[in-house]
């Protein structure tokens, strides 16, 4: 009786050794280094031209894709430039929306004008949906842009 005594606690305590091994691997196990990537599509904005999503969740940060001036509901692109600049930036919001974030969540942005003469008015509009503690931001002139737009924006957002 003493040796099965003796045997149950030495299966008992391989078993405790074992289970405490594994909790031990789960924690000190390398984790991934690269964080899943989600993609993110909002139907009150233009579905994607090309083979591109509208934008990507990695980690804590989302992705937009360049957004342009098209009406979701019509396939239109805006007229002028001011206009094509408000739309642009409600197709962004709608996606940043659809990640469950907002404007004040962007950390940077990228404007393209075909024409830097644009600037003041692209800027204009973009500034009126930012508050204090504006993102980092860059404007450059292109040759062109999809569809004859005349300005095309993207963003990265900081989920907290």
């Amino acid at each position: 009786m003493a040796a099965d005594k003796n045997t149950i606690i030495l299966v008992l305590v391989f078993a405790c050794g074992l289970l405490a091994g594994c909790v031990l691997y789960g924690l000190l196990a390398p984790q991934p280094i690269h964080p899943e990537k989600l993609v993110v599509f909002s139907e009150r904005a233009p579905n994607p031209i090309g083979p591109y999503s509208q934008a990507v969740q990695s980690g804590n940060f989302v992705f937009t894709s360049g957004q342009i001036g098209i009406d979701p509901a019509t396939g239109n692109l805006s007229a002028t430039t001011e206009e094509q600049t408000v739309r642009t930036m409600e197709n962004l919001h709608a996606i940043l929306q659809q990640s469950g974030l907002g404007f004040a969540d962007v950390v940077q942005t990228r404007i393209y004008l075909t024409n830097m003469s644009d600037w003041t008015t692209v800027n204009g509009c973009y500034g009126s949906y930012f508050k204090e503690g504006y993102p980092a931001r860059v404007t450059v002139q292109v040759a062109g842009l999809p569809k004859g737009a005349t300005v095309e924006i993207e963003m990265v957002a900081h989920k907290q």
